[in-house]
């Protein structure tokens, strides 16, 4: 057998492996059924240990050797506005729409590495850091640090992450679209840049969604071929001088809007509506669930270029997307 065979033969094990098992051990049964229980001050995790000096390089080795190759051997990533980052100096926070657990990679790996090596995940403590194993992992791999989405107390605040010069990735939706749309945005991305003066800059992911959707376990594949993943960075943007984070919090999730508008489209035409106030709506039609999902599994711009040519069913399932577009503007 030769090497290529076995590394291939590996890959395919890990996938089956992931897509059964039950991450974070977490019951089967729906949480509407659960009994009601009230919610609890979460234990106090302390990430620092993950920004010092000896875990970073342990950091550096994981996700080059390990996570950079996996990820790109599941996905075809694209890259785009990342020029944005030569006109800034020092800390900044990535404002991202989240619609997939391959999001934070994606942005990560995107990062030129001095970037990358100085970048912190605000990640949910009810979920990453409910068991020790997922704690430990998500800080070493990924150099998150909790944020209690129930109001407990924190060992870490962000505020602290920044003023130690390290960059965010701050989430405002609080947790993973369920069909792959923008949901409502928190002001706390804006309060942080607000109150610690620093940039935001905006980035959105396409594709994520239908690669890996909520409850996935592993990326899926169309007809054995990769699926593409973008993310796009946009223009920084900063709180201007008396504007309050009611009305800033607004300006960067219609930064984020235009940036997935742009990607459907193309800059020059997301740039116009977004100037005349006519961004299509990111949190998507008000139609039936499986619309709104299909729609989202939609392949991104140029996911077929250089991939031979379209097979019968690639031409079945693009004349069905077409049919489900025209339903949506009933």
């Amino acid at each position: 057998m030769g090497v290529g065979e076995f590394l291939s033969g590996g890959v395919a094990d890990v996938r089956r492996t992931a897509r059964g098992f039950r991450w974070g051990r977490r019951g089967q049964v729906p949480r509407s059924a659960e009994p009601y229980v009230l919610p609890q001050h979460s234990t106090v995790f302390d990430t620092g240990w993950a920004r010092r000096p000896a875990v970073m390089a342990a950091r550096e080795i994981a996700q080059k050797v390990g996570l950079e190759p996996l990820f790109r051997s599941q996905v075809h990533t694209r890259v785009e506005g990342l020029d944005v980052l030569e006109r800034l100096d020092g800390p900044v926070i990535f404002v991202a729409n989240h619609a997939s657990h391959l999001d934070t990679p994606l942005l990560l790996l995107s990062l030129p590495d001095a970037w990358r090596r100085k970048t912190a995940v605000a990640a949910a403590a009810d979920y990453f850091f409910d068991t020790w194993w997922k704690a430990v992992g998500s800080s070493l791999v990924f150099n998150t640090f909790p944020i209690d989405r129930r109001g407990g107390s924190m060992a870490a605040t962000p505020g602290e992450v920044l003023a130690d010069g390290w960059s965010l990735v701050v989430y405002p939706e609080g947790t993973r679209s369920r069909d792959g749309w923008l949901q409502g945005f928190r002001m706390g991305a804006a309060f942080l840049a607000q109150t610690h003066d620093v940039p935001v800059v905006p980035v959105a992911h396409r594709g994520t969604f239908a690669a890996m959707p909520r409850g996935a376990g592993w990326p899926s594949r169309t007809d054995g071929r990769r699926r593409e993943v973008t993310v796009r960075f946009g223009e920084p943007l900063r709180a201007a001088e008396g504007e309050s984070v009611r009305e800033f919090a607004p300006r960067i999730k219609d930064a984020v809007a235009a940036l997935l508008d742009e990607e459907r489209t193309s800059w020059y035409e997301a740039q116009l509506r977004r100037s005349a106030g006519t961004t299509p709506d990111p949190s998507g039609p008000d139609v039936a669930a499986w619309r709104r999902v299909w729609e989202q599994t939609e392949p991104v711009a140029g996911d077929a270029v250089g991939r031979g040519r379209p097979t019968p069913w690639d031409r079945v399932r693009t004349e069905a997307r077409v049919r489900a577009k025209a339903a949506l503007k009933r």
